[in-house]
């Protein structure tokens, strides 16, 4: 009976400390998204109007990418939907070209409507090289205009990369739990 109260015991302490551990991972995944969102503010004064008119907006706080010919690129990040946290995301990104060296950015993602939002929670949505990206700067934010729904702003954060390449974007959607959050 005490081995398996001791069991029981050690269950729920590996149990406690996982949960523990994703709740600090998930933490710090909302501590980056909100400096990234602070430091797209800072450097451009003007994009506030794109969080209060977007349907929903994607942070990606860290994205990290590597190339030699072969590139690619990886982050988590949060969405938004009425300026409320709806769940994560994951970016994946693979490009083929010219292309050397590494690189982190920020990349923040305005949609402009239901339908853009829709396709990129079903995870359908994919940002092909079609899509142009906006440097995110002073002022930027006020002559960007929305494509096929949405408006992509990055912003470097470190890393120096020589590209000519083409590529795309895939996202994969994960909603919040009803427990969390």
């Amino acid at each position: 009976m005490k081995k398996l109260q001791l069991i029981g015991w050690m269950a729920v302490m590996g149990l406690v400390s996982i949960t523990a551990g994703f709740a600090a991972e998930t933490n710090t995944l909302d501590n980056e998204v909100q400096e990234a969102v602070q430091l797209f503010k800072r450097t451009d004064t003007k994009i506030q109007s794109h969080f209060d008119m977007a349907r929903g907006y994607a942070v990606f706080p860290c994205v990290i990418k590597g190339a030699v010919g072969v590139g690619a690129a990886h982050d988590l990040g949060e969405l938004f939907e009425g300026g409320k946290l709806i769940g994560t995301a994951e970016l994946t990104q693979v490009t083929i070209g010219a292309q050397l060296g590494g690189q982190k950015y920020a990349e923040l993602i305005f949609f402009e409507t239901q339908a853009a939002v829709d396709a990129f929670k079903a995870s359908e949505w994919t940002m092909s090289a079609e899509a142009s990206a906006v440097a995110a700067a002073e002022g930027a934010s006020a002559n960007a205009k929305y494509q096929l729904g949405v408006l992509v702003f990055t912003l470097a954060k470190g890393g120096l990369m020589f590209e000519a390449s083409v590529g795309g974007q895939k996202f994969r959607f994960t909603p919040l739990n009803a427990n969390s959050k």
